[in-house]
């Protein structure tokens, strides 16, 4: 069982090879949850995420192993990008299994950071077990979560918290396999036993949080997800006894939920985070954790790992459920002047195009109608109101997309 003392170990072993990340005091989200938000940022982490933390301490634990023939270890990105850059900095050679359905931006930066990539798995159990068949040639095998001294390594987050904001009263913790909530968990109620820790999980992959509903360790469906980086089916057998015993709680965000609090942090904090990352602001919009007034609350933003093209999409995709962009399409007749007055009852509205098509010859329109498809952006639901009115008030019909 992981100990406060070996975790204060880890740090000293681990310090010269990491990043001390900020703890960053937020009055935005300090206001919604009426209680001192303060976010751990691991995104500013070496290779974006708090893994490196638990693969240098695994690796500097065992590098006379190491160095024989390597390290293997099989991720999804973060641990796989973490592994590639604590192996480099040691001076070994690193194999990462990664399953199919990691995204190619993460595949090329753990290239990037000099290990052999191997595709294998449609999940990460799977690739978890064809690392550990390649360990039997000698490698050493670093798991992503369920592991002594992975759990010790990413328990130095914790002591980072306590030390730099001594009177915490909550962490909130991304959750997947449990390897950072069970090391952050053994330090935070060690130094402070009355601090409540609560897991996030992405509600499409909920392993951890049946498990304690259930008592028992539960392999769960897993579901496509923005919040990839807490995709696993089943909690580790060494970190589920740790969460039982010190983690108060585990709720479940959705994902639209999830995206809505990524598009928050970089509207408001300018802080780019994973779906994973975002998991602990998702749980304080969606009200699942319950906040004592005037407390202290740490929101750990584990990593900010995403491919450029996802975070576009989901971005764009949260302005449009929020109702900042207002998407429609509206058929005019097809004569010079028709779109310029259309146009023009959007700008009398306030309205800003972001972008339009215009569709003519269309197979379900008169031969003198165009179709003008439209994205406006708005201020907001009432907004998109307004706007609709006054167009149907000007005699174009809209049919929103």
């Amino acid at each position: 069982m992981t100990t406060l003392e070996q975790i204060q170990d880890a740090q000293r072993r681990i310090s010269d090879y990491i990043i001390r990340t900020p703890l960053v005091f937020s009055p935005t989200f300090s206001e919604m949850a009426g209680a001192r938000v303060y976010l751990k940022l691991e995104t500013l982490q070496k290779a974006g995420s708090f893994k490196v933390r638990g693969a240098t301490n695994k690796i500097l634990c065992n590098l006379d192993t190491a160095r024989v023939r390597g390290v293997v270890a099989a991720s999804a990105g973060n641990h796989a990008q973490g592994v590639a850059v604590a192996a480099h900095r040691a001076g070994v050679p690193a194999t990462i299994v990664m399953p199919e359905w990691a995204s190619i931006s993460k595949q090329e930066a753990t290239r990037g950071y000099g290990a052999r990539i191997i595709i294998r798995g449609q999940t990460l159990e799977e690739s978890v077990a064809h690392a550990q068949t390649l360990s039997k040639e000698g490698m050493l095998f670093i798991h992503p979560y369920d592991d002594d001294d992975v759990v010790t390594g990413q328990g130095t987050t914790g002591l980072e918290i306590l030390d730099d904001l001594p009177e915490t009263d909550m962490v909130i913790v991304p959750v997947g396999g449990g390897g950072l909530i069970a090391g952050i968990a053994t330090a935070a109620k060690t130094l402070r036993p009355a601090v409540r820790m609560i897991g996030v999980q992405a509600a499409g992959c909920p392993s951890a949080y049946e498990a304690l509903r259930t008592g028992e360790p539960v392999c769960v469906a897993t579901h496509p997800s923005l919040a990839d980086g807490i995709r696993v089916a089943t909690t580790g057998t060494r970190t589920l006894p740790i969460i039982r015993r010190l983690v108060d709680r585990i709720v479940l965000a959705d994902e639209n939920v999830i995206a809505d609090a990524m598009l928050l942090l970089i509207e408001r904090k300018k802080v780019i985070a994973e779906g994973a990352g975002a998991a602990p602001l998702a749980a304080l919009l969606n009200n699942s954790v319950p906040i004592e007034p005037d407390s202290t609350v740490v929101l750990v933003i584990s990593g900010g790992n995403i491919d450029t093209p996802r975070l576009e999409r989901t971005l764009h995709h949260a302005l449009i459920r929020q109702g900042r962009i207002m998407r429609c399409s509206v058929v005019l007749d097809d004569h010079p002047g028709s779109l310029a007055r259309f146009l023009a009852v959007v700008a009398r509205e306030k309205g800003n195009i972001l972008h339009i098509h215009h569709e003519q010859g269309a197979y379900d329109l008169p031969v003198d109608s165009a179709r003008v498809i439209v994205e406006i952006e708005t201020r907001g639901k009432e907004h998109i109101g307004a706007i609709t009115s006054a167009l149907e008030g000007a005699g174009y019909p809209v049919q929103k997309l």
